[in-house]
């Protein structure tokens, strides 16, 4: 069947999303869509301060950290796929709420699992809903924005990743040194609990506010649903220009007909899965799409983006949870052998050997905080350069500059010989590599149609999670053992990065299909 009326269709959505303006509605939903994202980038470094904190009340060795570390990423890789074929089946937001509820839920509980095992159950439970949301609020944001906007708006959510990661150390600063002891033995609740706790509960009060906002109409339209989809255009017509519904000048939407959507089908989105053939018949429409990414025209993109998300998220989760690690590994080699330089492998190295280290009594040196304070910081002039800039220089040119650069600053940790210039790499390490993921989602919206998106996103980011719980379990394994080798395989996988984003179609200048 030829496809070509999607253009025609999206053009139709474009000129009736055009009639809307763009004011309060746009302003209102960016400042969610970017605290679900932002919370997003707290939710899923949260463990890189348990780490150092909750080592003797479970009582970890450096294997046990890298499962811990790796369990969310464990429920991101299982999570992403099958929030993406809801989102893409069922909706954005429906989606989105459960996610955001969920999370928070299973947050709070997680800070009462009295052993390792279950907290690492209900963290592994965590990541599986983090991985939804994260799929979905790049495309339900983008799905409400003209080209002339979309582009530039998304750009802007990498601000609120920064955010995210500059907050969640000032959090833990705040909390973790506090001298709370609550219960002995197996049931015992300390500071770094209340921490897990709180961080929890911004996912419930996102997901309640979020009812506030409506359906992607492009979402609505692609379904079917051309009255309800108009209903939100004018909806958003009237919050923008403070004009009544009856001025809107659009009075009706050409509906699209879905290329998986045969003759006699119910419009899946008004499916219940209240018996099993009805299990199925989503089973089956999930599959048939699932096979569509994987065909002409989508192919070369899904294996493309699959690719570059596997190599970019291994790096970055990896070395992002183990920061403060490595940090509170620095500052306890600095105390016992002040002045004599060592690099990460030679601290790992001596952590093994020495049990000087292991001191349940000593509390986290505040410098790990603050030097994880000043990586966030180091975010911010990329976070407004992306947005301020891409339209000058493209994406594709942040995507290659960053992940390029990237690869070179991931070798030099190899060549530090202190806190300060471990720190200095950390910082435009953490700064190149989280522009490259924010960009990325905005590359993924354009690549693909609006009844595959969030479903493409998904994919991709099954394939990073993998790569990110794989990258934690080898972390784990070889740090104590020889650093080196990791250090090379994450270089690596981000100069791959930056050749497979090199050869990615040019994005940014059509309507969305």
């Amino acid at each position: 069947m030829s496809l070509d009326f999607l253009e025609d269709f999206a053009s139709d959505y474009e000129n009736a999303l055009l009639q809307t303006g763009f004011g309060n509605f746009q302003f209102l939903l960016i400042t969610i869509c970017g605290l679900i994202y932002m919370n997003t980038a707290m939710g899923v470094t949260i463990i890189s301060f348990v780490l150092p904190s909750a080592t003797c009340d479970f009582t970890m060795t450096s294997t046990d950290k890298g499962w811990l570390s790796a369990s969310p990423m464990l429920g991101m890789l299982i999570g992403s796929y099958f929030w993406g074929c809801l989102a893409d089946t069922k909706g954005r937001r429906v989606v989105l709420i459960t996610t955001l509820l969920a999370d928070g839920i299973f947050g709070i509980l997680s800070s009462f699992a009295p052993i390792y095992i279950i907290f690492m159950l209900f963290r592994l439970v965590n990541g599986f809903n983090v991985a939804g949301t994260m799929s979905i609020i790049f495309p339900y944001l983008g799905e409400f924005q003209t080209t002339q906007h979309r582009e530039k708006i998304l750009c802007w959510m990498e601000l609120y990743w920064t955010f995210g990661i500059i907050l969640l150390p000032g959090i833990a600063w705040s909390l973790i040194p506090l001298k709370i002891n609550i219960g002995s033995g197996i049931i015992s609740y300390h500071s770094w609990n209340l921490f897990v706790a709180l961080c929890a509960v911004p996912s419930i009060l996102l997901g309640l506010w979020l009812f506030a906002f409506p359906e992607s109409p492009k979402f609505l339209l692609e379904h079917g649903e051309s009255e309800k989809a108009l209903e939100v255009l004018a909806l958003i017509y009237v919050k923008n220009t403070g004009q009544s519904r009856s001025n809107y000048p659009c009075t009706t939407l050409r509906e699209s007909i879905r290329p998986l959507q045969r003759d006699g089908e119910t419009n899946i989105q008004n499916q219940r899965i209240g018996n099993f053939t009805e299990l199925k018949n989503l089973s089956v429409e999930i599959w048939d799409q699932t096979k569509t990414l994987y065909k002409h025209p989508y192919l070369k993109n899904s294996v493309i983006t699959c690719a570059i998300q596997f190599c970019l998220t291994t790096s970055y989760y990896t070395l992002m949870v183990w920061f403060p690690e490595i940090f509170q590994r620095y500052d306890d080699y600095e105390k016992v052998h002040p002045g004599i330089p060592a690099s990460v492998c030679d601290i790992s190295s001596i952590v093994t050997s020495n049990t000087t280290f292991v001191d349940c009594e000593s509390e986290i040196d505040h410098t790990v905080f603050f030097h994880t304070f000043i990586i966030g910081l180091a975010c911010i002039p990329t976070s407004f350069w992306l947005p301020l800039c891409v339209h000058k220089l493209g994406i594709k040119f942040f995507l290659v500059f960053s992940l390029t650069a990237a690869g070179f600053v991931t070798l030099g940790f190899y060549f530090a010989r202190s806190s300060f210039e471990n720190l200095i790499l950390s910082c435009i390490f953490e700064a190149l590599t989280s522009l490259s993921i924010s960009t990325l989602y905005c590359v993924l919206v354009d690549l693909f149609p609006t009844n595959l998106r969030v479903m493409a996103a998904a994919m991709s980011m099954t394939f990073g999670r993998g790569g990110a719980l794989l990258g934690n379990l080898i972390f784990g394994l070889l740090i104590d053992l020889n650093c080196i080798i990791p250090i090379i395989i994450f270089s690596g996988m981000l100069f791959a990065s930056a050749f497979l984003c090199w050869i990615l179609p040019t994005t940014g200048a059509d309507a969305l299909n």
